[in-house]
């Protein structure tokens, strides 16, 4: 079953349009803002199986974990964020075509190699 459709990610434009109204100059990133826009990054169309793809710094991490912030899906690793992060989010899009399941969550390598860190140490 497929319970989310499409995600969209602010373009170039939607961006511009934010960063020239932000009047806060004391920041050095504005991470995740620009770095999937680079790439062309605009929008995921999911199929029952859907694969990310792209060499180191194409936004693949970024991208699925905008995507679990935007669905609130649950997460067990810490993961990089900005001050920025949640407006960024607020201006991703998503279709939704049937209610994702309560206990859902992303499962990323960080989380698999904390386990199996984890099983090392009790042995």
């Amino acid at each position: 079953m497929i319970y989310l459709s499409t995600f969209t990610f602010p373009n170039e434009d939607m961006e511009f349009d934010f960063l020239i109204e932000e009047k806060r100059t004391c920041y050095d990133t504005f991470y995740p803002f620009k770095g999937l826009s680079k790439h062309n990054f605009a929008r995921i169309d999911f199929e029952p199986i859907t694969i990310l793809y792209g060499g180191n710094g194409s936004g693949k991490s970024t991208a699925l974990n905008v995507i679990a912030e935007k669905t609130k899906i649950l997460r067990d690793s810490i993961y990089n964020k900005s001050n920025f992060y949640s407006d960024y989010v607020n201006m991703c899009g998503m279709q939704i075509e049937d209610d994702i399941p309560e206990n859902s969550r992303i499962i990323t390598s960080d989380d698999v190699f904390d386990y199996i860190l984890n099983i090392r140490n009790l042995l």
